[in-house]
């Protein structure tokens, strides 16, 4: 794609409203024009005499062309955007939609948070239905997705009054997978010569552990949750997952957390006997995770398990006794199709599993479906549309509220991922993460601590520090090959971030 621009814009913010309607996007420095390369152009500037701002926005696509102009005084009331920002969404929405006549659910709201302008209108006392009007007629969302995003606000709102304030989190990271999904682009390493380097990763990761709670005890931070992911964690054996639990039982006071999650996601890893050991050293939370109860769909997207397997693991974690199951499904995967989704999410309530999470079928660059599928982007599939629908109306009748959202970009329909649960059963560092609510410490390859703080005024202050991405890359780091004190770094960054607060 070509993107011009001229005047003060963001040029992430335009390239993200680009893809609500040219899914899969790029924008190469180098684009040649050619009539099936979309050509966008946008400006903006600032009329003192009116006192507002003017966007003009046009799309080229093929012999058509498409144009609309915007204007946004500066006393309309906005939040969390600027005027400019709200001229040009509008002015690309407008042409947008004229052009290729689609309407983008989500209107011009860009970014991984749909709730959290919801969550501004709310705090500042709009309530629910003046809420749910705004994001209407001044953000141009759906009925359906202002509903949403004013439910996810508003439960979020509810369960943070209830949650202690100033505390952290502890992800781990276990980037093992026992084969790779098709359409999978976190790291996971699923080779038996990368397998055989568990051992000696837990070694590693026991170590930054005892060290990571000694830097949060200095810091007086109460560590509230605990969350094991992956690629997927139980593709530890018992002894493994035995090891890791026991040693995050001798560091971690387990009678402060609200929550100890362990990411165990592929049903063909689960066995009564990692269960019971999850169970044993205080689990309270577990995903089994089918993506879809179609077998066809499931040998499509390179899973390496049957619908057989997953109610055979399900009815594991039931009788394993832990507190929550979560269940994750993708509306919209490859060969699948309305009445299989629509099936699927019909025989997971009837299982009752206290959390269901319906995820919108999205595809990075680094996933391997995209060598062999080049147009697995769809702008407006109906089918996905459609069953997201479906998956919200029939969880809310069958007792589940949505607690947490999130949206990611290149995703079929430009559509949303969603946590739904039963009262009292939410999954806590869901919001911890995607609100930024705490500081979350990162212990592994690829995972990321990120420093918050919130101030009064509601401002979040955050800093992010990267950890090496490939386990091989940790290995290195941790046994000296790479010439730098990380630990030591790291302690400096941690301290200095709270010491400035």
């Amino acid at each position: 794609m070509i993107l011009n621009l001229e005047g003060n814009i963001n040029r992430y913010y335009a390239q993200t409203l680009c893809m609500v309607f040219f899914p899969g996007a790029t924008f190469g420095e180098k684009e040649e024009r050619s009539d099936d390369v979309p050509e966008v152009t946008i400006s903006v500037y600032n009329d003192k005499e009116n006192n507002s701002e003017t966007a003009y926005a046009s799309i080229r696509l093929n012999d058509r062309v498409s144009e609309a102009t915007e204007t946004v005084s500066h006393d309309e009331e906005i939040t969390f955007a600027t005027h400019a920002s709200i001229a040009v969404g509008r002015a690309l929405f407008a042409a947008g939609k004229e052009l290729l006549g689609h309407i983008p659910p989500w209107g011009i709201l860009t970014g991984i948070r749909p709730a959290k302008v919801a969550s501004g209108l709310l705090a500042s006392g709009k309530g629910i239905f003046k809420t749910r009007r705004i994001l209407r007629d001044e953000y141009f969302l759906n009925p359906q997705k202002a509903a949403l995003a004013t439910s996810v606000a508003s439960n979020e709102n509810k369960l943070m009054k209830k949650i202690k304030k100033n505390g952290c989190s502890i992800y781990i990271s276990i980037p093992f997978c026992p084969s790779r999904c098709a359409y999978c682009s976190f790291v996971s390493s699923t080779t038996p010569r990368l397998l055989a380097m568990i051992d000696e990763y837990l070694d590693w990761i026991i170590e930054d552990l005892k060290t990571t709670v000694a830097l949060i005890k200095k810091l007086d931070l109460p560590i509230l949750s605990v969350y094991i992911g992956g690629g997927t964690p139980t593709t530890l054996n018992g002894k493994q997952l035995k090891r890791l639990l026991k040693e995050i039982n001798a560091q971690i006071p387990m009678d402060q957390l609200y929550e100890f999650t362990l990411e165990a996601g592929r049903p063909d890893t689960i066995t009564a006997e990692k269960l019971t050991i999850a169970k044993n050293y205080g689990v309270t939370r577990i995903s089994v995770n089918p993506q879809t109860l179609n077998n066809d769909v499931l040998r499509e997207i390179g899973r390496k398990h049957t619908t057989k397997d997953f109610y055979r693991a399900f009815r594991l974690a039931k009788k394993s006794g832990i507190r929550d199951i979560n269940v994750d499904l993708i509306a919209g995967l490859p060969g699948d199709d309305f009445k299989s989704f629509s099936e699927s999410v019909d025989k997971i309530i009837e299982l009752e599993p206290t959390n269901i999470t319906i995820h919108t079928f999205c595809v990075k660059k680094a996933a391997d479906i995209l060598k062999n599928n080049s147009n697995i982007y769809s702008i407006a599939s109906a089918d996905a549309a459609k069953g997201v629908s479906y998956s919200q109306l029939k969880a809310k009748f069958a007792g589940y509220k949505p607690y947490y959202m999130y949206r990611q970009k290149n995703t079929v329909g430009n559509l949303e991922n969603v946590g739904f649960s039963r009262e009292g059963h939410e999954g806590l560092y869901n919001i911890f993460m995607m609100e930024d609510m705490q500081t979350i410490f990162g212990i592994g390859a690829s995972a990321v601590t990120k420093l918050v703080h919130r101030r009064d005024n509601d401002e979040t202050v955050i800093e992010r520090i990267f950890n090496p991405k490939y386990p091989y890359e940790y290995l290195r780091q941790k046994k000296g090959e790479v010439p730098t004190d990380t630990k030591k770094a790291f302690e400096e960054r941690v301290t200095n971030f709270y010491a400035k607060i």
